[in-house]
């Protein structure tokens, strides 16, 4: 058996992007140069910038290609501190690039604590707002669109309604949700909106800020003026060619990414009535591919080990850490204690099968089986 449900790390590449990257590697040229291979190049740029722009409703203009989430989260970060803002109010859950980014770029941190399912606390959101203190600048304020771990979606619309009315900057990490969930940036009320490539089906090394009409970027990545002088260095045009055919074939597919939340829940469902264990963030609503799931006294390495064994590949928590299962910092700010060591995220999507849910679910039953076995023994 080979299942993989860990797309929430990296989703296999999409047909559509895969071809685009083949084309793109005949074209050639420099997309600033002004001879016919550059041009080429230079449509081929501009094509996908149209198509991550539908993708979440936004105009081309507004799209600013980087080389992945890290960069993009940096950039609109960063770009904030240099307009001004001194005080970042940062969800406790937001992915390890916003939050380290955040300590590193100058300003005070503060974490925006979420309750515990998972979702933003808005009336502390609410009453920091109203007690801010004009010598920290602008308000500046970042909230995830969908959990990285957990798959909790967020409140964005009424964190940003509270953020604009205090004239503050919202950063929205829509990484984990961009074509799962239907986007619109004005509905949304983002200033800001970072997109990755490998988590639609396009390849790594690509992904995308996009930006509203009250965000001010400052280039972090100087040179000559690519990317409206925002962005320094040669495009990748094969990464950012895939990157909008996975955008658009994201789009297109878009109604049937739903169709995941029943064979998670399937598999949800026979975890917690067979092992008692604990769906994370079950209170809150979730993306359809998600699931977080934990087991007193079963390691998050251990499963992760045990069903890799099995055939079965999923992630401990954010894959983002180097290689290393630590505990989840996401669980621990919901209150998790032990369980934030003892959990798994399983994450499905565009070429997942019900038949690899409940495979997971099967060999994930079995691992704990013969866990708790060798546990009794060594007790006896």
């Amino acid at each position: 058996m080979s299942v993989y449900l860990d797309y929430n790390a990296t989703a296999p590449i999409r047909p559509e992007a895969a071809e685009a990257v083949r084309r793109a590697l005949d074209l050639g040229g420099n997309p600033s140069s002004v001879h016919a291979a550059g041009r080429a190049a230079r449509a081929a740029v501009e094509q996908a910038r149209a198509q991550v722009a539908a993708l979440v409703g936004a105009p081309p203009a507004s799209v600013v290609f980087t080389s992945g989430g890290g960069e993009t989260n940096d950039l609109a970060i960063r770009s904030a501190a240099a307009a001004g803002s001194r005080r970042l109010l940062i969800s406790a859950t937001e992915h390890s690039s916003v939050l380290a980014t955040a300590d590193d770029c100058g300003a005070a941190v503060e974490l925006w604590p979420v309750r515990a399912d998972g979702s933003a606390d808005l009336d502390w959101l609410e009453d920091r707002l109203k007690g801010w203190d004009p010598a920290d600048g602008r308000p500046f304020a970042a909230l995830m669109l969908a959990n990285n771990e957990t798959g909790v979606l967020q409140p964005v619309p009424e964190a940003a309604a509270l953020v604009r009315q205090a004239d503050g900057w919202l950063h929205v990490d829509a990484i984990q949700g961009a074509g799962k969930v239907a986007l619109d940036l004005r509905a949304l009320g983002a200033d800001t909106l970072g997109l990755s490539a490998h988590k639609l089906g396009g390849p790594q090394g690509a992904g995308a800020l996009v930006f509203g009409p009250r965000a001010k970027l400052t280039a972090l990545i100087r040179g000559g003026g690519q990317e409206r002088f925002l962005r320094g260095g040669t495009e990748n045009v094969l990464g950012i060619a895939g990157f909008g055919a996975a955008a658009q074939a994201s789009l297109a597919t878009l109604p049937q990414a739903g169709e995941q939340a029943a064979w998670r829940d399937a598999a949800e469902a026979r975890l917690v009535r067979e092992a008692g264990a604990v769906v994370m963030g079950a209170g809150a609503p979730r993306l359809a591919n998600t699931l977080c799931i934990a087991a007193a006294g079963f390691a998050s390495e251990l499963q992760v080990m045990q069903l890799d064994l099995a055939g079965v590949m999923v992630s401990a928590g954010s894959a983002c850490s180097s290689g290393k299962v630590k505990a989840s910092h996401v669980l621990a700010a919901m209150g998790q204690g032990e369980l934030a060591s003892c959990a798994v995220r399983v994450s499905g999507g565009w070429n997942s099968t019900a038949e690899d849910w409940d495979g997971f679910a099967g060999a994930w039953l079995e691992a704990r089986g013969r866990h708790l076995a060798r546990r009794n023994q060594s007790a006896a």
